[in-house]
């Protein structure tokens, strides 16, 4: 038996057979062309496929997982047309081919976001980026990347990127490991929105396939070849998981209450509308943290009122009435935006954040005000203030409650 540690990015337990996704490195030579204007033609051709496959991805994944989940193949779509203007540039300066000048662009950036110590999300874009390159790539020379599992299996790759993760038949996946990857990955949070177990930063060895294997997702190990006893001790533990989440579907549509008949409110926490699928599947009685700082990250310019408006809304009609609470924009510590244009601190965490940056930006946070009484005539709304430190913050938030309730009230708006 062999035991490989890594990080877990979600947890359970899987037992079955490793199936090894051996991608094929897209090799790229550099070569001089004499027709500059052809070569731009044949990287705006496949760049033109390669965004109606992303878009197809984009609707399967919004139809299988959720919008909030779909909406990162809205930033492939971005990133494509990023690439546009440093690729024409390296084909018409430097007289190469187009699969050189796009991975040149992609690799440069990629290392620029990967750069970016401060802001683990953005450093996990760099494979985002690395996708997109290696699909035009692979376009321009008509190379398909399909991997199909056969049967249910723990899968183990070098690193997973977004399109292949939702690609793949959920029915067959057991678990997700990769050598590569993060917690942060979108690869790391689909596998936790598909409830799949997942680990990242496993140092795996190489010809595992077809060797039977345990994933735990709480420990973050892999073992492969396990002996009898461990075989045995961790199907009790996944016979215990199983249970207890099948004791649980027994409560769906009871009343929380303790035996003693004291009532409790069991809410759930979600990040953007798809986790709403997940709130009423496991029946929460409303939404304790809408952290609505997912509408920011998920952007590449700071959201308007109306699509703040339209997913709170959604949240609040779809839960009918039950409780919401929408916690206001808590960025800066670990969620940075490149848009807002934060000035880089020692200690983030108890710096300039939250409500510290809402309330000197405050068209930014009137916006948001905005969109969340005007949700509010739709459902039971209430907004959570993070990071308040003193009672003239709250003053401050409530005297622009009155602005926000007063403009929308002369301009007839129901909230």
């Amino acid at each position: 038996m062999e035991v490989f540690q890594g990080k877990a990015a979600y947890k359970g337990i899987a037992i079955g057979r490793i199936a090894e996704m051996k991608k094929e490195d897209v090799v790229v030579r550099r070569e001089h062309v004499a027709d500059v204007e052809a070569e731009i033609a044949r990287y705006m051709a496949a760049k033109e496929q390669a965004q109606q496959e992303i878009e197809a991805i984009r609707e399967k994944t919004a139809r299988d997982i959720g919008e909030a989940e779909a909406e990162v193949f809205e930033a492939h779509i971005m990133f494509l047309d990023d690439f546009d203007e440093a690729v024409e540039h390296i084909v018409r300066e430097q007289s190469v081919n187009a699969e050189f000048a796009v991975a040149e662009t992609g690799d440069n950036i990629a290392d620029m976001l990967a750069a970016m110590d401060d802001n683990p999300y953005m450093q996990a874009r760099a494979l985002d980026v690395k996708d997109v390159a290696n699909r035009v790539i692979r376009d321009m020379n008509g190379v398909s990347d399909e991997f199909a599992l056969t049967e249910p299996s723990i899968l183990v790759a070098e690193d997973l990127t977004p399109s292949e993760t939702v690609s793949l038949d959920k029915s067959k996946v057991l678990a997700f490991v990769t050598r590569q990857g993060s917690t942060n990955s979108h690869t790391a949070i689909l596998a936790r929105t598909m409830n799949i177990p997942a680990l990242c930063q496993v140092p795996v060895a190489e010809g595992v396939k077809d060797k039977m294997a345990i994933v735990d997702g709480f420990n973050g190990a892999i073992y492969v070849d396990p002996d009898e006893s461990t075989l045995a001790r961790y199907r009790k533990k996944q016979e215990e998981e199983e249970e207890k989440k099948r004791l649980l579907r027994e409560l769906r549509g009871l009343p929380s209450e303790t035996k003693s008949g004291h009532k409790v409110k069991v809410y759930a926490n979600i990040g953007g509308i798809g986790d709403l699928s997940f709130v009423k599947e496991n029946d929460a009685e409303g939404v304790g943290l809408f952290r609505s700082e997912f509408l920011y990250l998920q952007s590449d310019n700071y959201p308007t009122e109306d699509e703040q408006f339209k997913a709170y809304r959604t949240v609040a009609e779809m839960l009918a009435g039950k409780e919401v609470v929408v916690r206001t924009l808590d960025i800066g510590a670990d969620k940075q935006i490149d848009y807002f244009n934060l000035d880089k601190e020692d200690n983030p965490a108890l710096g300039f954040r939250a409500i510290r940056i809402c309330l000197t930006r405050e068209e930014i946070f009137k916006t948001q005000l905005r969109a969340l009484y005007r949700a509010s005539a739709y459902g039971n709304i209430n907004i959570m203030f993070p990071m308040i430190t003193s009672v003239w913050e709250v003053q401050k938030c409530i005297d622009m409650c009155q602005l926000v309730k007063a403009e929308l009230k002369a301009q007839e708006i129901p909230f």
